[in-house]
């Protein structure tokens, strides 16, 4: 009886699969220009998640055409609209990586800018205790990443100018993340590790107005290390910035806001 039992549960499990392996997929029979047309009318109607599945048929049935480079970024886009950060970011690296001669390149990297690109950052600061440079900066770094390699690259682009507005947007949030971490090692004498973090602030986010409390604190720095000449040298950079004529204290004032 057992043995029996058994039986009828594989074969109702073989049957139950029979059936779904014969599902008709309702865009088999639908030409490449129909599919794209269907997934952007789904697009235009807010279904982002639709449109994402019929951009992935789309890429597959036009392999190695043009139209399979614009499904690609207009799934990556849909993922973006739904919310899928994490699917998005994947889908235009992968763009990014297989298609390095695109004409859609600069948008491909502006996109992904865009992705990871957090404009709430102001207005929760404003609101809340918490520095915003206090938070895991991950994502705004790669979207300040796409837009300098987008503005590097494409500097005639279309898309260039609004990306380097975001760019000012972040480069001084991103410069006191650094700064954070740096001032995390030097509270507890790790002066190398601290230096090299207020050299990235200083090299990578030219232009952030925090960057004269990491010359402050880089002066401290190579003072407590012994290295006279580095810190002369940084404390006349940092004077030269200066409205005033104030010297450097050994705790860096509080940090610069864009309000």
């Amino acid at each position: 009886m057992l043995i029996r039992d058994r039986l009828s549960v594989v074969l109702l499990a073989l049957v139950l699969a029979a059936c779904a392996s014969t599902e008709k997929d309702p865009t088999a029979g639908w030409s490449v220009e129909k599919l794209y047309a269907e997934a952007r009318d789904e697009q235009a109607n807010l279904q982002y998640e639709k449109a994402a599945k019929l951009f992935e048929k789309l890429e597959g049935r036009a392999a190695g055409t043009p139209l399979a480079q614009q499904a690609q970024l207009e799934k990556a886009y849909a993922y973006y609209k739904n919310k899928d950060t994490a699917l998005a970011v994947a889908a235009l690296d992968r763009f990014i990586k297989i298609h390095p001669a695109s004409p859609a390149l600069d948008y491909a990297l502006y996109l992904k800018g865009v992705v990871n690109f957090n404009d709430d950052v102001g207005f929760l600061e404003l609101f809340s205790k918490q520095d915003m440079a206090d938070r895991d900066q991950k994502a705004a770094k790669e979207s300040f990443e796409a837009f300098k390699e987008l503005v590097t690259r494409f500097p005639d682009s279309k898309y260039s100018e609004d990306a380097r507005l975001r760019m000012g947007y972040m480069v001084n949030t991103l410069a006191r993340s650094e700064i954070n971490v740096a001032r995390y090692y030097h509270k507890r004498g790790a002066y190398v590790a601290a230096i090299n973090r207020l050299q990235v602030a200083i090299i990578d986010y030219q232009g952030a107005a925090a960057v004269q409390d990491a010359l402050e604190l880089l002066i401290d720095c190579y003072d407590k290390l012994g290295l006279t000449q580095l810190r002369d040298d940084t404390r006349r950079v940092w004077q030269a910035n200066l409205p005033t004529g104030t010297e450097p204290k050994s705790t860096p004032k509080s940090w610069w806001k864009f309000w």
